[in-house]
C-alpha cells in the first residue's frame, strides 16, 4: 500500500488537474461564444458586400452607350463569384 505522502501527492495532482480542466472548460466556452459572434459578423459583412455588389451592378447597367453603340464598362468585373468561391468567400 502506498504511503501517505504518495497519496497526498496524487491527491494534489488530481486537484490541480481538476482546476485546469475547469479553466479550460471556461476558456472553451468563451472561445465558442467568440466564434459565434465572429461568424455572425462575417455573415453580416458578406451580406452587405453582396448588396453593394448588386448596387454597383445596377449602376453599371445604367451607364450610357458610347457613340459606336457599345456600352461603356469598367476594366474590371464587379461580380467575381468563381474567384470568391475558390477563395471560400461564397
Amino acid at each position: 500500500m502506498p504511503d501517505l505522502s504518495q497519496i497526498d501527492q496524487i491527491s494534489e495532482r488530481v486537484e490541480r488537474l481538476l482546476l485546469r480542466y475547469e479553466e479550460l472548460t471556461r476558456t472553451n466556452a468563451q472561445l465558442n461564444l467568440q466564434i459565434d459572434s465572429l461568424t455572425q459578423e462575417r455573415d453580416s459583412l458578406k451580406s452587405r458586400l453582396n448588396a453593394a455588389r448588386a448596387r454597383i451592378d445596377a449602376l453599371l447597367e445604367r451607364l450610357p452607350e458610347d457613340s459606336a453603340g457599345a456600352i461603356l464598362r469598367p476594366a474590371f468585373k464587379t461580380t467575381t463569384s468563381s474567384a470568391a468561391e475558390s477563395r471560400g468567400d461564397a
